[in-house]
């Protein structure tokens, strides 16, 4: 059974052949890659809402070189211990897909029998997670209105995407537990060194959220070394600096071919509060 929901009318979302519909006839279908488009065109700000393809693919061939992959290990590795049997994952702002892929690889590697869904707002990002994972639902979707019925996941995960605690509370089951990755601090430092004259640590959040129980946070913290320009822009494309930049600062990661930087990462730990 499909835990999409209509986002016209929040009744629940069947399969029918090659689109989703709910008991009052809403219909959407299915793009050729494998997702749905659940978002309203009255909640969109921008005509193409959320990250663009140039970031999208940037992404993509940044992460498909593994130099996340501590990272994504260690979050696998808490939502293993989360996860029951044949239980749903939600992953809210899913992105390309890259982390979802390696959740539901190692879940399917511990029999874990789960369901995978994934939301991000932006349609490049749906489709190519769509692409990655075909075992896994991925719409087109905000996390401040997630089109998923209420009390339906056991784990949800959100990844440097927007926080909307009233939202992954609806959608979490009775004592469910959510899994924030934020950056640290000094994450990408030596990026941050090579852009600007003056680089600037990371705010990093309070632990305490509304009406979740704090479980922990696991850091994860080593250094990348890029032997190549390509990976270098790849990385610098992918973040919001590339966009809150000058040409001056892009010339001057332009005139580089070897980068060497700290990355850093918060998985926080929390349970849903009954």
């Amino acid at each position: 059974m499909s835990i999409w929901s209509c986002p016209v009318c929040g009744e629940n979302l069947l399969k029918r052949e090659k689109s989703l519909v709910c008991k009052k006839n809403h219909s959407f279908d299915y793009a050729r890659s494998g997702y749905v488009n659940l978002l309203p065109v009255s909640r969109k700000k921008t005509k193409l809402p959320g990250d663009n393809a140039l970031m999208i693919n940037a992404r993509r061939s940044f992460l498909s070189r593994d130099f996340y992959k501590p990272m994504s290990d260690s979050l696998c590795n808490v939502v293993d211990t989360f996860m029951p049997y044949g239980g749903v994952l939600f992953d809210a702002g899913c992105g390309e897909g890259y982390y979802t892929k390696n959740v539901y690889q190692s879940l399917s590697d511990s029999d874990k029998n789960a369901e995978i869904y994934g939301v991000d707002i932006s349609k490049y990002a749906a489709d190519a997670a769509a692409k990655s994972c075909r075992t896994a639902k991925f719409a087109v979707g905000s996390v401040f209105h997630i089109p998923v019925i209420d009390n339906s996941c056991d784990v949800l995960m959100s990844l440097f995407a927007p926080y909307c605690g009233d939202e992954f509370r609806r959608v979490l089951k009775p004592n469910g537990k959510m899994i924030l990755v934020i950056p640290g601090r000094r994450h990408l430092w030596g990026l941050k060194k090579a852009i600007y004259s003056a680089p600037y640590e990371n705010n990093v959040q309070d632990y305490k959220l509304s009406g979740f129980e704090f479980l922990g946070t696991e850091k994860v913290d080593y250094e990348i070394i890029l032997k190549s320009a390509d990976d270098i822009q790849n990385l610098f494309t992918m973040t919001p600096y590339y966009y809150k930049t000058g040409i001056q600062e892009h010339m001057r990661l332009k005139s580089l071919s070897e980068l060497s930087t700290e990355v850093s990462f918060e998985i926080l730990k929390y349970r849903k509060k009954e």
